[in-house]
């Protein structure tokens, strides 16, 4: 498609019938040519049918495509091991094969803040995890990206295996990827029932912001790895690489008080 003589880049979003897809096909799709690939047909956009953990079944969708969002995978914290190892692992594989094969040259990776997520339970972090900032301690500061991974399931250890793989294909089949390690995506935006929430919440128009970013990020970046969540009061995870790197400026923040509810269908 060719909008006011620009041409639009092409954009395959894996997963793209969940939370974080819909929210990204919604808010993306007036910029660029967006394709959806899942495990279930998505109405009203470009979409194509596929199991992540056959290389065959997907090989299709990746035609003609610029940039993969990948977000596709099993995104349950305490998912079981096999289904971790078929969805998050041998699948995220695929999609670099299918990359690799296909030409794309741009790979934005939904990684996640569980692959450092151990961090929850050390002190000064874990008084953020637990809403006691009263013992936090005056020089406190976030965490950034050059912290250990330290991940806390089989969840975070397959992002972090993701963050691993992704630095393989850039340096030896020169596919260019952006590691988001997003926060929590909340499907009614509103982080103010938990202290993990406030922390972690990455709102709509912020993860829209940023993906946006990664897809249209210098050439000359061939891997790096980014925090995203919105600009909250409390945070364990720096975002100041992602400000300073991508020009990420967030729209939102979580304020400090939150009340306990009950959120039954949340992404994080």
């Amino acid at each position: 498609m060719n909008l006011k003589g620009i041409t639009m880049k092409n954009i395959l979003i894996t997963g793209g019938a969940g939370l974080v897809g819909s929210v990204l096909t919604n808010g993306l799709k007036d910029k660029f040519n967006i394709r959806i690939l899942d495990i279930k047909n998505v109405e009203g956009v470009d979409s194509y049918v596929g199991d992540i953990s056959k290389l065959d079944s997907i090989m299709p969708a990746f035609k003609d495509i610029d940039t993969v969002v990948h977000l596709a995978g099993d995104r349950r914290v305490h998912g079981e091991w096999e289904s971790i190892l078929d969805n998050n692992i041998i699948g995220l594989y695929n999609i670099y094969e299918a990359a690799r094969l296909s030409g794309v040259k741009r790979v934005v990776f939904a990684s996640s803040q569980h692959a450092t997520g151990g961090f929850y339970f050390v002190e000064p972090y874990s008084f953020i995890n637990d809403g006691e900032y009263e013992k936090l301690p005056n020089d406190y500061k976030p965490l950034d990206e050059n912290c250990r991974i330290r991940p806390d399931s089989f969840y975070g250890a397959s992002k972090s295996f993701g963050e691993s793989i992704s630095s393989y294909y850039s340096d030896f089949y020169n596919i260019s990827t952006i590691n988001i390690r997003i926060g929590w995506v909340i499907s009614d935006d509103d982080p103010t029932f938990s202290p993990i929430s406030l922390n972690l919440w990455l709102s709509h128009r912020d993860i829209v912001q940023i993906i946006d970013l990664s897809i249209n990020a210098p050439e000359e970046i061939k891997y790096d790895t980014f925090y995203a969540t919105s600009d909250n009061h409390w945070k364990i995870w720096s975002i100041e690489k992602a400000k300073k790197i991508l020009g990420y400026k967030p729209f939102d923040g979580a304020g400090s008080e939150f009340q306990e509810r009950e959120v039954n269908d949340a992404d994080k």
